[in-house]
């Protein structure tokens, strides 16, 4: 069986390939890296390094690399063969794979394969499958709509796992931690015949999807955030403090009310979801850089994405967000200077007024909710 996987990079290796290979396939990673790409084709392995008690290691085999920016019309000719595909290369990214991928579909109907495929899209993001499949429909006519409307599923999914940044001298190797979580909506699926071992087939995945980027990417953001506010470099490090620990945890408890408000999540369940969250995040064989998990702060104050999104929907059912706001300004006053989106922003404060920033990052049209962050704001700047 053949998958090809969009992104050679460590989520990529680290995560999805696992994946992918405990279940038998072939994986032809797709990736513009020649280094990753020459490495794959070199030695048709690599291992994985588990940041727990003991560092085990998997190896990962059958495995070869095709590089889209030299040779696109491999990635296309490999699309007959394939029975899975799959992504984690960032949602920015998406659409420049899309007309590539639109035409491994073009590929798979000239042949008339009616073997029916899913495409995932393994992204931090809400409706990532649904978003690339826009994309791709973009590139395609009628026949090939049609075509995809009967054989391409695009499945949303939610997948979690720590995978730090981190420097090699063999290039394929990656650490990454135990833990690993991937939520594929059933409900989109076309292949209903496969069901890879170690992913959690849902009937309805919002739910899951929320609950992971609420918890899980706003936690981790608030831990870099207000870590790097605080000083700190790495998330363990910042989260030794109790203070941004407390911070934290607050932040947790207002998405965590709008969980259990919204999703009718079990309270007390939730609530150990969070502890085992922090402890994830607080793990002494992970150094992970404030500097990854805070890049593209413009980005993360998106209209929907994991501070505004949440902010939104607990302020329209009355629950407490004073702790999300509190960081949303700690966000705005992030600074990087190998971050084009912390410069931008940056830029974009100096040249306008607080008030015209919030709205044309956050898209918030709520004049109370850009008071209260335009008011946090000017605390901080004040210190």
């Amino acid at each position: 069986m053949l998958a090809i996987h969009f992104g050679g990079g460590n989520i990529g290796r680290g995560f999805i390939g696992e994946v992918l290979n405990k279940n038998g396939f072939k994986i032809a990673f797709v990736d513009v890296n020649k280094e990753i790409i020459d490495a794959l084709n070199d030695k048709k392995e690599y291992t994985i390094e588990l940041a727990q008690e003991g560092t085990p290691q998997i190896k990962v085999d059958n495995v070869y690399g095709i590089n889209n920016g030299t040779h696109p019309e491999e990635v296309i000719a490999s699309f007959e063969q394939a029975e899975i595909i799959t992504t984690a290369i960032g949602p920015k990214i998406l659409p420049y794979i899309a007309p590539l991928i639109a035409k491994g579909i073009q590929k798979r109907r000239t042949n008339q394969v009616t073997q029916p495929i899913d495409i995932i899209a393994c992204e931090n993001m809400i409706g990532g499958s649904t978003f690339l499949k826009e994309e791709v429909l973009k590139h395609l006519d009628k026949e090939d709509i049609d075509y995809v409307d009967q054989y391409i599923g695009f499945p949303d999914a939610a997948v979690d796992r720590i995978v730090p940044l981190q420097s090699h001298e063999d290039k394929l190797f990656v650490s990454v931690e135990g833990y690993k979580e991937w939520v594929i909506d059933e409900s989109k699926l076309k292949n209903t015949a496969l069901h890879l071992d170690g992913v959690h087939y849902a009937a309805a995945l919002e739910p899951f999807i929320e609950r992971k980027l609420f918890t899980v990417n706003t936690g981790h953001a608030t831990t870099a955030y207000v870590g790097k506010y605080e000083g700190y470099k790495t998330i363990d490090e910042a989260l030794k403090d109790e203070a941004v620990k407390k911070q934290v945890e607050n932040v947790l408890a207002e998405t965590g009310g709008l969980m259990v408000n919204k999703w009718q999540f079990d309270a007390k369940e939730h609530k150990a979801y969070i502890a085992k969250i922090l402890s994830r995040f607080a793990n002494p064989y992970i150094s992970d850089d404030i500097t990854r998990v805070a890049r593209t702060p413009m980005r993360k104050l998106g209209y929907d994405e994991r501070f505004i999104r949440p902010i939104r929907e607990a302020n329209e059912r009355g629950l407490e967000t004073d702790h999300l706001i509190q960081t949303v300004a700690k966000a705005l006053v992030y600074r990087d200077a190998n971050d084009e989106e912390s410069q931008q922003l940056e830029k974009l404060l100096k040249n306008e007024s607080v008030e015209a920033v919030i709205r044309k990052v956050t898209q918030l049209k709520d004049e109370v909710l850009i008071e209260k962050i335009v008011k946090e704001y000017t605390q901080l700047n004040k210190k």
